[in-house]
C-alpha cells in the first residue's frame, strides 16, 4: 500500500491528532491553537474554520497569513530528524509545528515554546 503524502492529507484529520497528543499530557486545545497561531499567523477562529473545511495540510501551511520569523529558532529532533536540517521548506514548516506540540506535551512553559 503506497504511503500518503502528509501535505495532501486533510487538515481536519491531522490537527485533532496534535490536539489529542497535547491533551494526553494535560495540555489544552487553546494551547495548541496558541502555538499554531504563533507559528502561522492564523487566529484560533481561523484554525477552527479550517478544521471544518477540506483544506489540505500542505495548503494550511502554504496559505499561512504570517509565518513567524522566529520559527527558525526551533531546533531539535522530530521522528529522529533534526527540524533545522529538513531541506524541503514545506516539510520543515510542518515539522516545526510537530516540534512545538512535542514541547507542549513535554510540559515546557509557553514562554520557552514561543521562543520569548
Amino acid at each position: 500500500m503506497p504511503r500518503t503524502d502528509v501535505t495532501q492529507m486533510p487538515f481536519s484529520k491531522l490537527y485533532p491528532l496534535l490536539v489529542n497528543k497535547a491533551g494526553k499530557k494535560g495540555r489544552s486545545r487553546e494551547e495548541v491553537d496558541q502555538v499554531t497561531a504563533w507559528l502561522t499567523g492564523y487566529t484560533a477562529e481561523e484554525i477552527a474554520r479550517l478544521e471544518e473545511s477540506d483544506t489540505s495540510y500542505g495548503d494550511f501551511f502554504r496559505n499561512a497569513p504570517a509565518l513567524n520569523p522566529n520559527r527558525t529558532l526551533i531546533t531539535g529532533k522530530v521522528c529522529g530528524v533534526r527540524v533545522e536540517e529538513i531541506e524541503d521548506p514545506l516539510m520543515r514548516e510542518i515539522r516545526y509545528l510537530d516540534k512545538l506540540v512535542d514541547e507542549l506535551a513535554k510540559g515546557k512553559s509557553m514562554e520557552q515554546i514561543l521562543r520569548a
